[in-house]
């Protein structure tokens, strides 16, 4: 841990909440000429991520997993300590539960084709949600087109919640998979996985977490949850990008193909064919993100030293503040839940007669970031009656001098698109 993020726990460790001030300064590109408000989409990186990085590099570049000298030791152990490190951030049994991929894209596609493929066919059902994000939609498109399987959809409230029981009744008869966010990244709204993760089994069908959103922002863990698979990128979570995370339980995995194939992940090989690796080289192949997996151990450190109690209060004030204001603007309708609660550092709002890339647009001239578009959930945004909206998610780093900001940003655009309001 570096010198900097040791001086942020001994200032967490006086007690007291997880104040802006005192972690904004391990962050090198948090400015108070920006107001960086697109966590949803990428998190920024403390500089003991950022160093973990370039020290694997400076120190311990060597191909892991492969060489017999002592630098590529090194390597593997750092990118083996890094499994570990995950195993127990999310409680998993076994450090083999635990898959390094490039991000929860690749996690659920590898899901799809190594176990969908596999284990479908005509008569047999998937269930997802029409709140997915593409990625966790896409897949099971896919993968249905393919096996013959039947694919169904839960609809959400207009709040985004999905109700147990209409999680069961959605559950028909031979369904094999269903596949739910743990938290939208458009809505914020948190759905209950525990529940729809035994009511699935009950069914006798597999039950995959998307868990981009929450993994973050809430103390996640796989064995309370009961999921089958659990899906999650690195650098939502102060991370670096190109690496991700599937947790699967380890009778699953054990049963599954590779995704795919080439070297370090097989066992033997002939002219004929292949024998496979013991978990969790079978589904890694080629060269592995040993660099990035240093980086998202780090971010894990960071995460514990500071405390899930601190962030999601820290958060939740954050969300709280940002949505009383946001009531305040006549023209601004706010998607999803009317309590702050529900949203999860998450406000996805539209303005009356401003288009959403022209909120993200006015809002860069304020060097202030949001997210303006579909947010790769295009048929919520459908069954919500909207064709795009603005997004703003907060983080632990965020202040509210940073939201006022964004506040009088917001109740000046209709004015500055030239409307007398």
């Amino acid at each position: 841990m570096t010198e900097n993020c040791r001086n942020t726990e001994k200032q967490m460790q006086r007690g007291g909440s997880c104040p802006a001030e005192a972690v904004r300064k391990d962050f090198p590109i948090l400015t108070e000429r920006t107001a960086y408000l697109d966590n949803a989409a990428t998190t920024q990186k403390p500089r003991c991520v950022i160093e973990a990085v370039k020290r694997f590099y400076e120190e311990e570049n060597a191909n892991p997993l492969r060489g017999l000298y002592e630098l590529s030791a090194a390597a593997t152990q750092e990118y083996e300590d890094a499994r570990e490190a995950v195993q127990g951030f999310i409680g998993a049994s076994f450090p083999e539960e635990i898959i390094f991929t490039r991000n929860t894209t690749e996690s659920l596609n590898l899901i799809a084709y190594s176990w969908a493929l596999n284990n479908l066919g005509p008569g047999d059902g998937i269930l997802t949600s029409v709140e997915e994000h593409h990625s966790n939609l896409l897949p099971w498109q896919m993968a249905a087109k393919k096996t013959g399987a039947s694919l169904y959809y839960l609809e959400p409230d207009r709040e985004g919640r999905i109700s147990g029981e209409a999680f069961r009744a959605a559950l028909k008869p031979g369904t094999k998979l269903a596949a739910v966010t743990q938290v939208s990244n458009v809505l914020g709204a948190e759905n209950d996985i525990r529940l729809f993760a035994e009511i699935a089994h009950e069914a006798g069908a597999v039950f995959v977490c998307d868990g981009a959103q929450s993994v973050p922002h809430m103390k996640v863990d796989v064995r309370e949850l009961d999921v089958d698979f659990l899906a999650f990128s690195g650098h939502k979570m102060l991370g670096p990008m190109g690496i991700g995370v599937l947790y699967g339980k380890k009778a699953l995995l054990e049963e599954m193909d590779p995704f795919l194939r080439g070297g370090e992940m097989i066992r033997s090989v002939s002219l004929d064919g292949a024998s496979w690796a013991q978990l969790p080289a079978k589904f890694e192949a080629g060269t592995v993100n040993a660099a990035g997996a240093a980086g998202l151990h780090a971010a894990i450190r960071y995460y514990e030293k500071l405390g899930w109690d601190r962030i999601t209060e820290a958060e939740r004030e954050l969300t709280r503040y940002a949505i009383e204001g946001m009531k305040k603007i006549p023209f601004v309708k706010i998607l999803g839940s009317p309590d702050p609660e529900r949203h999860n550092a998450i406000v996805t709002f539209t303005v009356e007669g401003v288009h959403p890339h022209d909120i993200a647009a006015i809002m860069d001239e304020d060097h202030i970031c949001v997210r303006a578009g579909h947010h790769c959930a295009q048929p919520l945004m459908n069954f919500l009656g909207v064709s795009s909206s603005a997004r703003a998610s907060f983080a632990f780093y965020n202040t509210k001098e940073e939201i006022d900001r964004f506040l009088v940003c917001l109740g000046s655009l209709r004015r500055r698109m030239g409307y007398e309001d």
